[in-house]
Order: structure tokens, then sequence, then C-alpha cells
């Protein structure tokens, strides 16, 4: 290909830093170089879950890739302690697409996750919706105090984005751009605008 033909550099995403956590040292030098190849930095690349919280706790990146079966520390759990550290989004890669599983990982703060074998272009729309969902959280978490009331307002967000996607044919992160300029726009909160599109949008479904 030559170099009028690549895709110009305008239509890469933000580079971000990121952790790579693999136990297989071949899969890990292979995310590494995706990640790379779509303009990421790799700012460390461990093989453990322990390694993998110290890692980020040391390096502080911006996304955390991080494969389910780990020594030491399964992914999960590590990805749950990384989240509550609210140190960085996490992508869970795992080599089943189980309904259990996800729920599991949703529960212990994973953003999104990758079924393996995977290339780049499964990694790029996760990467986006990780960092999407690590911005609500933040927004979230910015907006209401109490945790429980903070867990009622996610559940009311992700259904008021169900509604948006499928209504407005949009992606999960402009679902939830739409709620956040709509609360700002009427200065309301998130949950009330989501309130409003459940109620509103939500009856004109099938």
């Amino acid at each position: 290909m030559s170099s009028t033909e690549q895709t110009p550099p305008s239509s890469s995403p933000t580079p971000l830093r990121v952790l790579v956590a693999e136990d297989e040292a071949l899969i890990r030098m292979d995310i590494a170089e995706m990640l790379r190849e779509i303009g990421h930095e790799v700012v460390g690349e461990v093989g453990d879950g322990e390694q993998a919280v110290a890692t980020a706790r040391e390096t502080e990146p911006d996304l955390v890739l991080m494969d389910i079966k780990m020594p030491r520390l399964d992914g999960i759990t590590a990805a749950e302690q990384i989240a509550e550290a609210n140190l960085a989004p996490v992508v869970l890669l795992t080599a089943f697409s189980d309904e259990q599983l996800v729920e599991r990982a949703r529960e212990a703060g994973v953003m999104a996750y990758v079924v393996k074998p995977f290339g780049v272009d499964d990694l790029r729309p996760a990467i986006a919706v990780a960092r999407a969902r690590w911005a609500e959280r933040a927004a979230l978490a910015a907006e209401v105090a109490d945790l429980g009331e903070r867990l009622e307002t996610r559940k009311r967000l992700d259904r008021a984005k169900g509604i948006l996607m499928k209504r407005l044919d949009i992606d999960e992160p402009a679902a939830f751009r739409w709620i956040q300029k709509a609360a700002m726009d009427r200065r309301l909160g998130m949950r009330e605008v989501a309130d409003a599109v459940i109620d509103g949008m939500g009856e004109q479904q099938s």
C-alpha cells in the first residue's frame, strides 16, 4: 500500500497509554503490537493479575487490557481492584462469551470485553465503549454522591440509552452524550433526563 492510500492520521483515535495483562507471552506481544498499530502507547506488559494491579498503580494508564484467566489473581478480581481504586477502565479479554461471566465482570467494574480470537477491528470499538463508560462513571460520581442512588441512576441511564440507541440509531457513547447534553441544556440531573426518555420514548416502543 502506498503512503497516499494509508488511513490519514486524523482518523486515528486519541492516543492512549495502555497496560496489557496477559499470561501468554506471544499473545501479550501480539496485543501490544495491535495497540501500537492503532496509535496507542503500551506502558506496561505483565503476566499475572497481581502485577496488573501493581503496575496500574505505578503507571496510571488510560486503559487496561486484561485476560480473564490470570495466575495469582484472576482477571475479574484484578479488574475489581483497579476499578475500586479508580485507576483506569478495564477491557477484559476472554475466550468465552458467557452471560453469567459478563454480568460478573460488569459488577466488578469491567467497562467492556473482547472475545478471543480478536483483531484490531474488535479492539477499536471495545476501547471506545470502555472509555465512554468510564467517563459516564465519573460523571455519575460527580452528580450523585450516594452509592445506592448512583447504582439506581445507572440502571435508569442504561435503560434510557437503550431506548435512544434504538430510536435514534446511535451507539452507546452517543446516547450518553445525548443525555448529558440534554441535562446541561435544561439544567436537570441525568437521572431526570433518563426518566423523561423512558416515560416518553419508552412508551412508543412496541
